[in-house]
């Protein structure tokens, strides 16, 4: 009956890849054998898979996760053609955010200050805000961002009420691969709101701060941290007194922005060191002419 499969060496032989990477693209349910004894476990494959073995080496070759690739491989022809693509252009996005990272870390090693990002001030007043707050690895934020921002929105539509600002997130740790955070996300609102489930209400005190615009190409996470980092320099080195976490600000129009044209800031909340009148106060509705709710279904990150 499995008289035309091979066994997994001689896939191993056929293909070039240990025995080690074929369970684990099995495991992964990437590759699955097309029997397996149950008496001694001994795994068969079809002659096909073959085929299908080559083509995952290639994608693994361009470093696409194991978890993207039965997506890229199962449509086929010009479609996974199309899907590689699109992986491909995130990374090259991804790759050019990274080398501006490296240069702006390679500056703060080599004992200098970095001059990459425009700072400027702002005063923003006292606002009620739902907030969603939560501990989360770099790995977990878009997602953390994107259901947050769709909760509170949702909960904004059923109470009849709506914003008054942009939303924003506010770091109260750093977020890496390593520490989690934590974050919150957090919409104003001038009506009356009540706590749900997860969803909280307080009132975020009138504060000081300085911040740097970003344009829609700088939303990389590996950019972000840099900027994060901008800020809170620039804060110190002025002789500030730093009160309150960072946070990134986004504006409704960043989806529909062109490449460059300012979608979000990052700011940091601080005392004046010498009580000088600010640059300007915070614009209610951000960058464009859309409504606050329109930038709810994504973030800078994505």
């Amino acid at each position: 009956m499995h008289e035309d499969l091979i066994g997994i060496g001689e896939l191993a032989a056929r293909t070039g890849l240990s025995h080690k990477a074929l369970r684990l693209y099995a495991d992964r349910g990437l590759l699955p054998p097309a029997h397996v004894d149950p008496r001694t476990g001994f795994r068969r494959y079809a002659p096909v898979q073959v085929e299908r073995a080559r083509r995952i080496a290639l994608l693994r070759a361009t470093g696409m996760p194991l978890a993207l690739i039965a997506g890229v491989l199962d449509p086929g022809g010009t479609e996974s053609v199309r899907l590689l693509d699109a992986y491909w252009r995130k990374e090259r996005s991804v790759h050019a955010a990274r080398r501006e990272a490296v240069g702006y870390a390679r500056e703060v090693l080599a004992g200098r200050s970095p001059r990459m990002y425009e700072m400027a001030e702002r005063d923003v007043p006292e606002q009620k805000v739902l907030f969603i707050r939560r501990r989360v690895t770099a790995e977990g934020l878009l997602d953390f961002l994107g259901e947050a921002t769709g909760a509170i929105f949702a909960h904004l539509r059923t109470t009849g009420a709506g914003p008054s600002g942009p939303l924003f997130a506010v770091y109260h740790g750093i977020v890496s691969d390593d520490s989690d955070g934590p974050v919150e996300v957090c919409v104003p609102t001038t009506d009356a709101v009540e706590p749900a489930g997860e969803i909280g209400v307080r009132i975020e005190p009138a504060h000081r701060e300085a911040y740097t615009e970003l344009g829609k190409g700088d939303r990389d996470f590996a950019t972000m941290v840099g900027v994060h980092d901008a800020v809170l320099t620039w804060i110190r080195e002025q002789g500030h007194a730093r009160t309150g976490a960072t946070r990134e600000v986004y504006y409704p129009n960043w989806e529909t922005a062109e490449e460059g044209e300012h979608v979000a800031d990052v700011a940091g909340v601080f005392t004046p060191a010498g009580g000088t009148a600010c640059a300007r106060p915070v614009a209610a509705d951000g960058p464009g002419e859309d409504g606050i709710e329109g930038g709810q279904s994504g973030h800078p990150h994505g």
